[in-house]
């Protein structure tokens, strides 16, 4: 117990492992959530300026919980004052050198994709895309998202369900 109040966030050592440990965890519950790496990126590196900044109040056992907090308020905050931008958004126009057919089939298999993931609610979409694409155990997510393991498996199996209607053939 001595060493937990010993031991300051502040202290440069300690920062970085938690930066080291957290990361790139952090980072993709957060792109799961946003969708877009450059966004998620910037939540990642916000939050731990604030950890940063508040070194001194958060002990390092509490440092996971803060960054995930820190980084999901972020995310909100951005949704909430995109909203209204995103109506009235251009698509991007990429300049590739694929044929026309082959960019047209892609498009319409990701558009598939990510009509069956958005169609989702949040938490089973997060809950899918960190099990299937990082591999976290239910455990894992359970502790990230704050609920229980079995409120992990019911969203994962509502999940599945939706996709295989939504995505047959693939």
């Amino acid at each position: 117990m001595d060493k937990a109040h010993t031991q300051n966030v502040c202290e440069e050592r300690l920062y970085n492992g938690i930066f080291k440990e957290y990361s790139k965890t952090i980072f993709n519950y957060i792109f799961y959530k946003f969708g877009n790496e450059e966004k998620a990126g910037d939540a990642v590196q916000e939050a731990f300026v604030k950890l940063w900044e508040n070194c001194k109040k958060v002990p390092p056992e509490k440092a996971k919980s803060y960054l995930y907090t820190v980084a999901n308020n972020l995310y909100l905050n951005v949704i909430k004052a995109e909203k209204v931008r995103l109506k009235y958004a251009e698509p991007s126009l990429k300049n590739t050198n694929e044929t026309p057919e082959f960019i047209m089939e892609e498009n319409q298999f990701k558009e598939k994709l990510d009509n069956a993931l958005n169609s989702l609610p949040e938490n089973q979409r997060t809950t899918f895309l960190l099990n299937r694409i990082d591999g976290k155990k239910y455990a894992e997510i359970a502790e990230m998202e704050g609920v229980s393991v079995k409120a992990i498996e019911k969203r994962m199996h509502l999940a599945l369900k939706t996709l295989r209607e939504k995505i047959d053939g693939i």
